[in-house]
């Protein structure tokens, strides 16, 4: 306790109630809310994106110019043009991911839904399955298993030591990153903001310490900044990945 300042434990930091069906199993919350909002403003934007006016609109333009982004930024830089048939499972991911980040710096939300494990572990597992399918569909079972085990040129010798390390990294290392960066990401971040904010409320006084205000209130904008940057960032790579370990899994070029 800091100047009568007792700072709330992390369980009430990413822990919220459920308000709405409280004895049943779909009992709904605020983080819950947000994983609606975030499917509602994802539709949106293909809503909004194919539409096809002779005049667009600004709503319109920003739709379409976010879905050229990731068809040129991201699967285009990853995949090439043969990966353009991943375009709607990619963008989806993408805007998903970014809209449940972004209500992290939202007035009266202030709560990521990626903060919560579940989410981020769902993902995860639903792009293993993905580019582990697209594998087996493209080379089948066991030729995919030779294309993500057995490097091509490596000794026969090597291969007790070499094969269990690429299953490690192909079956395992690469869902558990993909959750563990986005989930600490945002979480941490999701911390900053609340320890930066409850500070600020604290020195808002009349009492001599209020002097140093200005510290946390500064901080409290910069990381506000900051985690809007960051919940770009963190969707753009965990929708690069995604592609990454597709074109990985369904390339024929090893």
């Amino acid at each position: 306790m800091i100047f009568g300042l007792e700072f709330p434990p992390l369980s009430h930091i990413v822990d919220w109630p459920v308000f709405l069906f409280e004895d049943t199993a779909f009992g709904i919350n605020k983080v819950v809310l947000v994983y609606f909002a975030a499917i509602i403003l994802t539709v949106l934007v293909f809503v909004l994106g194919n539409q096809r006016k002779l005049v667009p609109t600004g709503a319109q333009n920003l739709a379409e110019s976010s879905v050229n982004f990731i068809e040129d930024g991201i699967i285009m830089q990853s995949m090439g043009p043969r990966g353009l048939k991943w375009a709607p499972l990619l963008t989806a991911m993408f805007f998903f991911i970014f809209f449940n980040n972004i209500f992290e710096v939202i007035p009266g939300v202030q709560m990521p839904g990626t903060a919560r494990i579940a989410l981020p572990m769902f993902l995860a597992i639903f792009v293993w399955f993905v580019f582990n399918i697209a594998g087996m569909i493209e080379h089948g079972p066991i030729g995919y298993l030779k294309h993500s085990l057995i490097p091509p040129g490596v000794p026969v010798g090597l291969l007790p030591i070499i094969v269990p390390i690429e299953f490690v990294s192909n079956f395992l290392v690469r869902p558990f990153s993909l959750m563990v960066r986005l989930f600490a990401n945002l979480l941490a971040g999701h911390i900053l903001l609340v320890t930066f904010a409850v500070l600020t409320a604290a020195l808002w006084t009349t009492e001599w310490y209020a002097v140093f205000l200005p510290l946390p209130l500064f901080a409290v904008i910069f990381f506000v900044a900051f985690e809007i940057l960051v919940s770009f960032l963190q969707a753009y790579v965990f929708t690069l990945l995604t592609a990454v370990y597709i074109d990985s899994a369904t390339s024929h070029e090893h």
